[in-house]
């Protein structure tokens, strides 16, 4: 192991250098910033972390409390003449590139509330322009979701605004949030926190941003996709040069050069926290590899034409020095972990013990755009090593291991019973040794939920975890867990699969939504078939379930027991078995017996107890 005697240098909380920059360029407020629904639901609140403008309390970390200093501060900023961000309106930012006669729009935020009112926040300073276009740098969430909030359907179907994204945004976009957007929803409750209290002992920040919005989710497809790195577009006088960096944050990505502005978007692949390998609430694992020769690839194309780098979270970087600098740094950063990874997993190390091994290099360790503040080194290794090595850590022992609740019951009535269990955690507690009081405390919780003394010790002890956690996703999640344990479940507090995400679906993409909700042993002896026709285009589809499985491919409707005829926008609606709208022939009975062996996702299922 490491020599862990030599005690690592304290981090510069006297460079204030961020702060400078966090508070550069501002020109207005939105006072109090409070975004509201129609039906005068608050969707978004960044006062209610006013708390913040005060020297770290005792719960919480002081790293993660600078950072949330510095991410809580919103308003509208200028980045350079011409290109303005609205931050602190939502998880992400907002970016506003003035041209000829109107303004591009950079990501427009998660909820169509938030985007609609940093853009009159926008224009408040800088006058009433169109929109002429918006960019989606990628598929997530935070990046399109409020795109509806700065434009309208009928205005990109007229052709007066564009939509610009990388190659195959859409269907990885709809991929994350339909297939298995259940799952990922629940346990980004714990990630965010969003149902915690806003105050020293409850949820501070997220580290990339404070928390999410909990508005519409609108999605408008793009009109024009970049596929290739080196493509540019020119919208209303606005000049873009792309990169395209699939594999990296995410499936689908791209960083923009604004070439008359010397301004160079990062999307989400360079930011001021290490990022999410794989991100708490679920998703396919990024490439570190790649992610790095991506940054590389941007400091070598772009150098000498940006003076400023900005994203789509946190601030800009000025100047050219200071810029490569942060680039190479966050460059290093991802190459480090993923070589270092590979290297102690080839000495036959597995993912926890190497995230208990490894230790970055001086100048990462201090940098403070490097800290884990969203993606920790912890758990970033350890889905490095999930990437290249599987859930399997080699050792037999760990190949067919009891589920939690009947490992709890064994490991119980090992150590003496669920009370002797919980006094052992007590002093485990007493004596700070968290980690193990968790361990213990969940077998017992698992092997019996109802222990009113083994739920109140672990909520305690959450609730000492989250309190020393530099990470803000790891805090969240752990008074997530005390929260639960104290209240009773919160379940899913936003859902991103709207109607528009729906709508997006290819007709595959139904087909296997409706697939994987097919209760296997359910539908064992159930044999079945169904033709699609898509009447607004020459496609059509036969669906078959047999052997619990759905099959689905591009065939003929002929023959099939049920058939039917229907326009493509309506095929979301075969997820809920209606058939409104549709021409009916065939046993219209199929249908019900295919939605009576469809099981329904539950939004509320349990986490830190069985």
């Amino acid at each position: 192991m490491a020599d862990r005697t030599t005690p690592k240098p304290k981090l510069p909380f006297d460079d204030t250098t961020d702060f400078d920059d966090a508070r550069r360029g501002l020109i207005g407020r939105l006072e109090p910033c409070v975004v509201k629904a129609d039906d005068g639901r608050i969707v978004w609140d960044n006062s209610s972390y006013a708390f913040l403008d005060q020297p770290a309390p005792d719960s919480v970390n002081p790293s993660l409390w600078r950072q949330s200093q510095l991410v809580a501060m919103d308003g509208l900023f200028e980045v350079v003449p011409g290109v303005y961000q609205v931050r602190g309106m939502d998880l992400s930012n907002i970016s506003f590139i003035e041209g000829d006669s109107g303004v591009l729009i950079v990501d427009p935020l998660i909820s169509t509330e938030t985007a609609a009112a940093a853009l009159e926040l926008y224009r408040k300073h800088r006058g009433d322009r169109p929109v002429v276009g918006v960019v989606y740098t990628h598929s997530h969430v935070d990046h399109f979701g409020g795109v509806k909030g700065v434009t309208t359907q009928a205005d990109v179907d007229a052709g007066k605004c564009v939509i610009i994204a990388p190659e195959h945004m859409v269907e990885h976009a709809v991929d994350e949030n339909v297939y298995a957007g259940t799952a990922m929803g629940r346990r980004a409750g714990y990630m965010y926190g969003a149902t915690l209290d806003r105050d020293p002992r409850g949820q501070v920040g997220a580290g990339l941003g404070q928390t999410t919005s909990t508005g519409t989710v609108s999605l408008i497809p793009p009109t024009d996709s970049i596929a290739a790195t080196g493509e540019t577009r020119v919208v209303d006088g606005i000049t873009m040069e792309f990169q395209v960096t699939p594999g990296t944050e995410a499936p689908a990505e791209m960083n923009v050069l604004l070439t008359d502005h010397k301004a160079l978007c990062m999307a989400e692949n360079a930011t001021h926290n290490l990022h999410n390998i794989l991100t708490l609430r679920g998703a396919l694992v990024r490439d570190p590899r790649v992610w790095s020769r991506y940054l590389t690839e941007a400091i070598d194309r772009f150098d000498g034409r940006f003076d400023v780098v900005f994203a789509s979270h946190h601030w800009p970087t000025w100047g050219r020095e200071r810029a490569i600098r942060f680039l190479s740094l966050q460059r290093d950063l991802y190459a480090y972990l993923h070589d270092q990874t590979l290297r102690m997993l080839n000495a036959g190390l597995t993912g926890s013990e190497i995230a208990e091994e490894i230790e970055l290099p001086p100048a990462l360790e201090q940098a403070w755009h490097a800290r884990g503040y969203y993606g920790s080194v912890s758990h970033n290794v350890k889905a490095i090593y999930q990437r290249y090595m599987g859930w399997y850590d080699g050792n037999p022992a760990h190949l067919w291991q009891h589920v939690p609740e009947e490992a709890g019951k064994r490991y119980v009535a090992a150590m003496g019973g669920a009370d002797a269990v919980v006094a052992m955690a007590r002093q485990a507690f007493d004596e700070a040794d968290y980690r193990w009081a968790v361990e213990i405390l969940n077998h017992v919780l698992f092997a019996d939920p109802s222990h009113a003394a083994a739920k109140a010790l672990q909520a305690d002890t959450f609730e000492q975890l989250g309190f020393g956690a530099e990470n803000g996703t790891w805090r969240s999640a752990f008074l997530a867990g005390a929260t639960e344990l104290r209240k009773g479940n919160f379940g899913t507090p936003a859902q991103t699969a709207s109607s528009d995400l729906f709508g997006a679906l290819t007709p595959e993409q139904v087909f296997d939504a409706i697939g994987i909700r097919v209760e296997g042993p359910k539908a064992w002896d159930e044999t079945l078939s169904i033709g699609v026709g898509l009447t607004d285009a020459d496609e059509s589809y036969r669906l078959d379930l047999h052997n619990g499985v759905l099959i689905h491919r591009a065939a003929p409707v002929d023959g099939a027991d049920l058939i039917l005829h229907l326009p493509r926008r309506a095929l979301p609606q075969l997820l809920a078995g209606n058939t409104e709208g549709m021409e009916v022939a065939g046993d219209t009975a199929v249908l019900g017996r295919l939605m009576a062996v469809l099981e329904a996702p539950d939004p509320s299922f349990a986490i830190v107890t069985p």
